[in-house]
């Protein structure tokens, strides 16, 4: 039997994405086979597959031919000799980094995310990356308290709308950043929307919030936008900064100002954060962060926002439809028994 993935070919645009087919074999030890049903898309990558910014020519030290798709979800098809975590029909999540963009997944069994049967996958994928990201940055590196005033730079997209969900169920005052075209998804949430393009967001923020702002979530990461924004933040603020600079000389800069920013004597502090503890064997609070925003999804209380479903082995267009910067929300990719199920 064969499988079929979505590799990028080589370095470029959406076009250097083909369909591949694979002999379907059995799991190795330790190992589990997944039949993907809902797949992420997001700007790594965007950026893996481009071979741009910090990974300029390698995805996470992967050359071209790669898969992308960094996070998973969907049901064991098999499993190998010696696993014990799991069993077949189980349904798991994987954050993959790359691989996502495939019908049947191989992976480890001690990296698997146990995933609600009763939540919808297409629904759900968001949780594995973006959601997780804005939960830990929220709640692990920023520390938010309800009444807190929070700025979300970049507040439309896939992250930007799982923030103003998490933000607005942390009872949080907030701010977001965003075109003009997607103002009312910032407004649905509760949030004040800002004009990127047209508007200051300093100048309005200090005029509307003279006392300053508690945090900043950040996963633009542009340093003229970090350094004329941290003057909105009052003593004690916290600027949390994720996702990819736009190169290493930004990546640089970036760091630069974290530095001086948590050497001065305002009480103002700056912190990166990343999913790379994670993958250094650091899982316990992942596990327990997924669980509860899995609780929060079936409870009602986050709903992430879909623009559209593709099938999977249409990834190239989903990377289209990503890349012309119109997606309000998450982009995903599914089996065709999910798409049939719409």
């Amino acid at each position: 039997m064969i499988y079929r993935n979505v590799t990028a070919t080589q370095f470029g645009g959406p076009e250097v994405l083909k369909v591949m087919e694979n002999d379907l074999r059995e799991p190795a030890a330790g190992e589990v086979r997944i039949r993907v049903l809902a797949a992420s898309v997001c700007r790594p990558d965007v950026t893996a597959r481009r071979g741009e910014g910090l990974y300029s020519g390698t995805k996470l030290g992967q050359k071209a031919p790669f898969v992308p798709g960094y996070s998973v979800i969907g049901d064991v098809d098999a499993i190998g000799a010696g696993v014990c975590e799991v069993r077949v029909g189980d349904r798991v999540g994987a954050l993959t980094v790359i691989g996502g963009y495939s019908e049947y997944l191989y992976w480890s069994s001690d990296r698997l995310i146990q995933v609600p049967a009763s939540l919808d996958p297409a629904k759900a994928v968001p949780l594995i990356l973006n959601y997780i990201v804005v939960y830990q940055v929220m709640h692990r590196a920023a520390k938010v308290k309800a009444g807190e005033k929070v700025l979300i730079i970049g507040a439309s997209g896939g992250i930007g709308t799982a923030a103003l969900q998490l933000g607005r169920q942390a009872g949080l005052k907030m701010y977001g950043l965003a075109s003009k075209s997607k103002q009312d998804i910032v407004r649905a949430y509760g949030a004040v929307p800002i004009d990127y393009a047209s508007q200051n967001f300093v100048d309005v923020i200090h005029e509307l919030e003279p006392d300053g702002i508690d945090v900043v979530v950040d996963g633009m990461m542009r340093p003229e936008m970090i350094q004329s924004g941290l003057s909105l933040l009052k003593r004690g603020g916290r600027w949390v900064g994720f996702g990819e600079p736009e190169s290493r000389s930004s990546l640089l800069r970036v760091l630069g100002i974290a530095v001086r920013t948590n050497l001065m004597p305002n009480g103002k502090s700056f912190k990166l954060y990343g999913t790379s503890s994670y993958f250094l064997g650091m899982r316990k609070p992942f596990l327990e962060d997924w669980a509860a925003l899995f609780r929060l999804m079936g409870e009602g209380k986050i709903d992430p926002v879909i623009e559209e479903r593709v099938p999977i082995l249409e990834a190239a267009r989903a990377n289209m439809l990503l890349e012309n910067g119109q997606v309000t929300g998450n982009i995903v990719l599914i089996a065709p028994e999910l798409l049939r199920e719409v």
